[in-house]
């Protein structure tokens, strides 16, 4: 028996025999009045998010560029995933983004890390698999500097993930979806309150079968979340949540330069770990938060929060590197051909656990209003691996393959070393902002964190054991000005840190992360509620931080010169008209490489970051059909350099996504019925680019049809 199908139906005949009752009374209730179904694509269309700042605030009075995706919105873009998200971001790009392995995204050019730049209700959490959305109200992406926000993370901004939280009116919804290659998926969300009205309750599960667009990428995926609230008095909420998933996949590897020059010409399904020894990725991860809020008086409040995240991974791989015949590292042969190396990494293990105490409130100072928060908070991580296994497979060692004509090898035999912890965090940060209102127009942000960064590290033996114990003062600063109600203009100053990469593996300090660096960013931008349903943006951003890359010369991954990325950001989402729904994103990039003291790097731009991306995004609601609505996505991304040194480009693409929606009542029960099509033009294009490992393309998906029934009981 096929286990995620089997899990896919039983989720689906679960739910229809929990709840007849509830199905029948709603269906005799809908007979007696039944309300106009209409379907308008995106429309819960999402104004306030808490990424920004340490509570929910107007998107609209927040000097910084937000994006946010709603639940709602999510189930109507079919979203399944943080990588199918981003397709309606263009300051969003793939980072070594490979299927079967963890979702890793940049941010205006910068590569989130994934120990920080990735939170669950503002706590840090691990991305290093794919992050479940089923129990997720809203998708919240900061971008840019978050240092007053979140302390230590990447500069390109973080992707918050807002856990569903129990409903006063009761939710019954079964999502079933199948792909053409034969992926299966299926979701039960349920929420509402107990007899005792205090208590709540929200439960989520998923199954999914994956057949991804890539032969041979097969696995399955299972998930469980649940998250209760106990209102304690008027005053006092206790909010508790937990999940729990298991992921297991085989990875697809990306592709290098044939000769190191040439772009390779292969189909976009090509695996290369397809060897009778590979084996699917496993990985399971889990959460336990826990939040009190406690209100004083209407204008003071505290709150206390607290998640530890679990992360467990079994890593195998037949690895794709280099071409022995012509002594190219990296690169593959002229002919396809490419050596394979046996990956094998077993137990990595990670338990970040994050804690933060605050307290808000508002006060006066003569004609001065301040809305002030304080807080402090504490970050704490082990991550445990053993040596592992890097050898070229073959009885002998020198074993290859061909991107055109498989051939299948010997795996060396062995496994990884004996885990043990080999890299300690200890992260205490104290942090303060006052949000000043000088008069009905203006407002001034001022803050500050002052973070104490403690690092043990000992990742092989051939390096010495590393320590650091070092404070950070992280300043932010912004001024707000409201032209009219629904018009406001931005200036911001901020400073962001940030944990030095990690040494990829055949460099000489392999596994070695590099010391903290700071970062510096100055933004202005300008926000418009078109309407209550329409909301437009533009910000124009510099950001500069040390420039990480792997010296040639010494085959040493080191900091130094400086990465400066300078952009323009614009935004349109929401409803146009009744019917017509429509969400634009544009970014346009310049990054640049200085201060190296190389000819081969000054002057050059960013690897893997195009100079101009957009995605456009509209849903029309057909007024002749009642719940009939039709949509399309159009994204576009400019060239991409390959490599450091900016000697090869990769070209840019145009990709167009087609659906529609209809809904109506089956049986009585409130259904919307989906179909879509990825990629509607067919068309083969390099979607990563990255420079890691010593840089590998990976192709995107090709034509995809897919269809899926969502059911509200």
């Amino acid at each position: 028996m096929n286990t995620p199908r089997f899990a896919v139906s039983a989720i689906a005949l679960a739910v229809l025999h929990a709840f007849p009752g509830v199905a029948a009374a709603e269906t005799s209730a809908a007979e007696q009045a039944m309300p106009e179904v209409v379907i308008t694509g995106a429309k819960a269309q999402a104004n306030r998010a808490s990424v920004a700042g340490f509570s929910s605030a107007s998107l609209l009075e927040t000097p910084a560029s937000v994006s946010v995706l709603t639940s709602q919105q999510m189930q109507d873009l079919q979203i399944r995933s943080t990588t199918d998200a981003a397709r309606y971001d263009a300051s969003i790009g793939d980072a070594y983004n490979a299927v079967g392995y963890s979702e890793q995204f940049s941010i205006r050019g910068f590569k989130l890390d994934n120990a920080s730049s990735y939170r669950k209700d503002g706590m840090a959490i691990s991305a290093d698999t794919q992050i479940p959305l089923e129990n997720k109200e809203r998708l919240e992406v900061l971008k840019g500097l978050s240092g007053l926000q979140a302390g230590v993370s990447a500069p390109g901004g973080i992707v918050n993930y807002v856990t569903k939280r129990p409903t006063d009116t009761p939710v019954r919804m079964v999502v079933l979806e199948e792909r053409e290659r034969g992926t299966l998926y299926g979701a039960v969300d349920l929420g509402g309150r107990f007899e005792d009205q205090r208590f709540g309750y929200r439960f989520n599960a998923a199954a999914e079968r994956l057949r991804s667009y890539i032969k041979g990428a097969d696995g399955n995926r299972k998930f469980v979340s649940a998250a209760f609230d106990w209102k304690i008095s008027p005053q006092a909420l206790l909010q508790v949540d937990a999940d729990y998933q298991k992921k297991s996949q085989v990875t697809a590897p990306g592709f290098q330069l044939l000769n190191n020059q040439t772009l390779p010409n292969i189909p976009a399904d090509t695996m290369l770990n397809n060897q009778p020894w590979s084996r699917p990725v496993e990985t399971t991860s889990s959460n336990i938060g826990v939040r009190f809020e406690y209100k004083f008086t209407p204008d003071w409040s505290t709150a206390v929060s607290a998640n530890q995240h679990q992360f467990k991974r079994d890593d195998y791989t037949a690895f794709p590197y280099g071409c022995t015949a012509q002594f190219l590292y990296p690169g593959f042969c002229g002919n396809g051909d490419y050596d394979i190396y046996d990956y094998v990494s077993l137990g990595e293990k990670k338990s970040p656990l994050t804690v933060q105490a605050l307290v808000q409130g508002k006060f006066s100072t003569g004609s001065l209003k301040h809305e002030f928060t304080g807080g402090a908070s504490l970050f704490k991580n082990s991550e445990k691996w053993g040596d592992y296994l890097y050898t070229q497979a073959g009885a002998d060692n020198t074993a290859f393959s061909n991107i055109y004509h498989p051939i299948m090898v010997a795996p060396t035999g062995g496994t990884s070393g004996p885990v043990s912890e080999r890299r300690r965090d200890n992260e205490r940060a104290l942090f303060a902002q006052d949000i000043l209102s000088i008069n009905e127009q203006l407002k001034l942000h001022a803050g500050a964190r002052y973070v104490q960064v403690k690092r043990d590290e000992i990742v092989a033996t051939t390096l010495p054991f590393a320590h650091t114990d070092v404070g950070f003062w992280l300043p932010s600063v912004a001024l707000v000005y409201s032209l009219r109600p629904n018009v406001s203009v931005y200036s911001s100053y901020a400073q962001g840190l940030e944990h030095g990469g990690v040494a990829p593996i055949g460099t000489e300090n392999t596994g070695r992360a590099l010391a903290p660096g700071k970062s510096k960013q100055v933004e202005v931008g300008v926000k418009a509620d078109v309407h209550p349903d329409l909301s437009a943006s533009v910000a124009l951003f510099e950001i500069r931080k040390g420039l990480e890359y792997t010296d040639t010369p010494s085959n040493t991954f080191v900091r130094n010169g400086q990465a400066r990325h300078r952009g323009l950001e614009m935004a349109l989402n929401g409803r146009a008209s009744r019917e017509l729904t429509v969400g634009v994103s544009a970014t346009a990039l310049n990054t640049q490489q200085r201060d190296t003291g190389s000819a081969e790097l000054d002057g050059k731009r960013v690897a893997d970051v195009p100079a101009f991306k957009s995605t456009v995004y509209a849903d029309y609601a057909v007024p002749q059909v009642t719940g009939l609505s039709v949509n399309a996505n159009w994204i576009y991304s400019g060239k991409k350099a390959f490599d450091k040194t900016n000697q090869v480009f990769v070209p840019g693409y145009h990709v167009l996504n087609l659906g529609g929606a209809y809904a109506t009542r089956i049986g009585g029960v409130q259904t919307t019925l989906r179909a879509s099509v990825n990629n509607a033009l067919d068309k083969f294009y390099w979607r990563d680019v990255t420079p890691e490992l010593g840089g590998y393309l990976m192709p995107g998906a090709s034509r995809t049809f897919r269809v899926s029934a969502q059911m509200d009981f």
